[in-house]
């Protein structure tokens, strides 16, 4: 079947040829025997107007096919929505009498690596729009392949190109004060969220400051799927099953840069917290890809780019497809492949994912991180130029290679724009500076190592 775009719904979080078709792909992946529903699936995903009756019977229909018993894979079969996979120590904790070196600088580092990246990848955000090989093409019209600043705006747009939203406060000589995303909403929130109620907080807690504080509409994919069944009365874990076919995309992994931030060099401590947040609206891969970008963010801090992945790569299931996925890309690495075969190599092993899936995704953050070798352009160029989520990689690989390096080394070219200013979703937040939010996000980091 033909892929389609959930960018082609208006509401892809409602619309019942949506659920339909993003849910048959989701048991699809995760090795359920739904292939003899592709046809029913096709004809209901594409019928105008939609016949919601005929989505929901079949959609039942789905729920009760079984995994092929050959599946190659070691997941829950429910997802892991209670966590009973566990999660092995990684790394000892810092000594709590030492930060890690230039802590605030490099806390700093993660929130403005975060924002650049983020806002580099917002005017490309959809893979399927925006392939690699058409991002290229774009850019070379531009004078601007390979990618060492923001997307510059062709005037007048080649036919067939078409930015995606949000694209005029996020190209080259645009950008004024960092644009607002949900890939920046999510960790600001999560920074009021550890405040307010420590790293001890709930579920429960989690979803009552989403209601408060984010408002619905600013939501997207498994976040407002997740929303609407807080609405409707559901409780973690269940808001995160609930007719929810893009519980293992990467909202999640979006969210979870801050636990990293607040636990520097315990990589499993930051795991456990972002798979708390995660709950709520993902399942399986997308809990892990949040966990595995936590513990990225906070071994960053005391270890090289490697090394690091290393030590994330070991807080999620080794035999779970994430983890397989990106013990590839890391033995790509080391066999010492270019970039662009092993983005190429990403694109072909996983393409049968939707443009939006954590599998795919957390694989392009890590060949950016990894390809880009400590160099912040590269990083964050190379991960915008293969595509996929580019705003969510974008901004993962741009937070990782910020808490590498710290803001001292990211060239101004890339933060001069933002003047040290993030329009926010979150409720009290809009127009915060970003160096507010890396003080605030230092003195709870610092109050929790020497805690610890």
């Amino acid at each position: 079947m033909d892929p389609i775009d959930p960018a082609g719904f208006t509401h892809p979080e409602a619309d019942p040829r949506a659920l339909l078709y993003f849910e048959w792909l989701q048991r699809r992946e995760s090795g359920c025997a739904v292939d003899d529903f592709a046809e029913e699936v096709r004809d209901l995903a594409r019928a105008v107007p939609p016949r919601a009756a005929d989505c929901w019977r079949l959609l039942a229909r789905m729920e009760t096919a079984l995994r092929d018993p050959n599946w190659p894979y070691d997941e829950d079969p429910a997802d892991d929505p209670h966590g009973t996979n566990p999660i092995p120590a990684v790394a000892e904790p810092l000594p709590a009498s030492a930060p890690p070196a230039r802590f605030y600088d490099r806390i700093l580092g993660g929130w403005l690596g975060r924002c650049t990246g983020s806002t580099l990848g917002k005017p490309l955000d959809n893979g399927l729009r925006w392939p690699p090989q058409r991002i290229r093409a774009y850019l070379e019209r531009a004078d601007a392949y390979p990618l060492t600043d923001y997307v510059p705006v062709l005037a007048p747009m080649p036919e067939g190109y078409e930015l995606c939203w949000g694209w005029p406060e996020s190209m080259l000589d645009r950008v004024d004060g960092c644009p607002r995303d949900d890939d920046l909403d999510y960790p600001v929130l999560g920074l009021h969220v550890l405040e307010q109620l420590g790293v001890d907080f709930t579920a429960e807690e989690l979803a009552a400051e989403w209601l408060q504080r984010l408002p619905f509409l600013q939501t997207a994919y498994a976040e407002r799927v997740a929303y609407r069944n807080l609405i409707d009365g559901l409780r973690p874990p269940e808001t995160a099953r609930r007719r929810n076919p893009y519980r293992e995309w990467t909202g999640a992994m979006s969210r979870a840069d801050i636990y990293g931030y607040i636990c520097p060099g315990d990589p499993a401590a930051a795991a456990r917290l972002a798979a708390r947040d995660a709950r709520l609206s993902h399942t399986g891969n997308g809990v892990w890809a949040a966990m595995w970008a936590a513990a990225l963010v906070a071994a960053a801090f005391t270890a090289d780019a490697r090394d690091a992945m290393t030590a994330a790569l070991s807080v999620i299931p080794e035999h779970s497809r994430l983890a397989v996925a990106l013990a590839q890309v890391l033995d790509d690495h080391r066999r010492g492949i270019g970039w662009a075969q092993a983005t190429a190599t990403v694109h072909a092993r996983h393409d049968h994912y939707p443009w939006g899936h954590a599998i795919p995704n957390a694989c392009l953050a890590a060949i950016g991180i990894l390809w880009g070798a400590g160099d912040f352009t590269e990083t964050i160029g190379l991960t915008v130029q293969a595509g996929g989520a580019a705003g969510a990689t974008g901004a993962t690989a741009g937070s990782v290679c910020g808490v590498l390096l710290g803001a001292a080394a990211i060239p101004e070219h890339w933060t001069r724009p933002l003047h040290d200013r993030l329009r926010s979703a979150v409720a009290g937040y809009d127009g915060v500076r970003i160096s507010v939010l890396a003080r605030r996000t230092f003195d709870l980091s610092r109050m929790h190592v020497l805690g610890r």
